[in-house]
């Protein structure tokens, strides 16, 4: 009897580093691999989609970027610990591959699977390598890029799969596009938990001032973080503005493929979903993020006329109104925007990145 190959992912706790290790644990799992999930306590929050058979693994993750004194000369002391305990366990049930996702819950498997010599690759979502693979970067086999190009370190290459977009979102990749016109028409508001508080702030006044032609037609699914929620829902009804304003919205792929416009942050996840649908959007790259990558992962779809690219230092309400009027105004320029938007789509990614898994573990037989 052939033995079961066995897929190791590791992934941080950030819907980013998740949504792309749920796609590939769901195609594995279809190709008769058993397949196993390192993450941390944030991590396992978005484990309720996965599939039954993932055998999912909390580890505790620690890290320099946070945290007194104490906690940050401990972190090294807690990674070490970390890593000879996944040692013990994948020499226990040995992975055929290894696959991180990026964020600080990786690090145990993955240095373990370099000390154990296991065919080991990274995935990064983002224009620019996050903190943990850019650690890796040098002692993997292979470097999966969901966002082209990516920055990487000198004489490394990598391999543009694309990022891996969940089943639901595959269900509609392309899906008719109605454009904006005399008729209902809706705004998709998406912010990531990082960034979604100056978006509560800003979208909805700029939506008020809309001119009433386009405003009346008007409905609005907006994300919201709890602490905004009550104030973005009361403000919305105020100006008699119809809204659906949630804290997390389960259904963002049937929201987004009925929308006429997106506004979002630039998170890997998101640029993905709104490529592989081809929705029309303005996107705000969160200033903070690691090395600009938003403004990276955003780049692609702003070149191909996809979306509009708003800089936080610019992101204020008459310029977004601005921006909503003249895609909502203009029903041609937003099927073409559409159309841009999916021609940057890659809703083969999963398929590139099982590619490279089976590639992996054929080199280990």
């Amino acid at each position: 009897m052939t033995k079961q190959p066995l897929l190791l992912m590791a992934a941080g706790g950030t819907g980013g580093h998740m949504f792309p290790a749920q796609a590939l644990a769901e195609a594995m799992l279809a190709q008769g691999w058993r397949v196993k999930l390192s993450t941390d306590a944030r991590g396992a929050r978005y484990t309720g989609a996965f599939p039954e058979a993932v055998e999912i693994e909390q580890v505790s993750s620690a890290t320099f970027a946070r945290g007194g004194v104490v906690a940050k000369l401990a972190a090294p002391f807690r990674i070490l610990g970390g890593v000879l305990s996944a040692v013990v366990k994948l020499r226990r049930d040995r992975p055929d591959v290894v696959v991180g996702f990026g964020g600080y819950p990786t690090i145990p498997a993955m240095g373990a699977a370099v000390l154990l010599k296991l065919p080991r690759m990274i995935h990064e979502q983002n224009g620019v390598l996050g903190r943990v693979n850019k650690a890796f970067a040098k002692r993997v086999n292979m470097i999966a890029c969901g966002t082209w190009p990516t920055i990487l370190p000198e004489g490394i290459t990598g391999i543009h799969t694309g990022n891996p977009v969940r089943q639901t979102v595959l269900d509609r990749a392309g899906a008719g596009y109605i454009p904006p016109g005399d008729y209902p028409m809706s705004i998709l508001v998406i912010g990531g938990s990082q960034g979604a508080r100056i978006l509560s702030e800003v979208v909805p006044p700029a939506i008020a001032m809309l001119p009433d032609e386009i405003k009346s037609h008007l409905r609005v699914s907006h994300q919201a973080r709890g602490e905004d929620h009550a104030n973005v829902a009361a403000f919305y009804a105020e100006q008699g503005i119809t809204a659906d304003v949630q804290e997390f919205f389960t259904d963002i792929p049937e929201r987004m493929s009925e929308a006429q416009l997106v506004i979002s942050r630039a998170g890997a996840s998101s640029v993905a979903d709104i490529s592989v649908i081809g929705r029309p959007s303005i996107l705000i790259p969160l200033a903070i993020a690691t090395g600009d990558h938003q403004s990276a992962n955003a780049r692609g779809l702003e070149e191909a006329d996809g979306a509009v690219v708003i800089p936080e230092t610019a992101f204020n309400v008459e310029t977004l109104t601005a921006q909503i009027a003249a895609i909502l105004s203009d029903a041609d320029a937003a099927v073409e925007m559409s159309a841009g938007a999916l021609a940057m789509g890659m809703p083969d990614a999963t398929a590139n990145l099982v590619a490279m898994v089976r590639d992996l573990a054929q080199e280990d037989v």
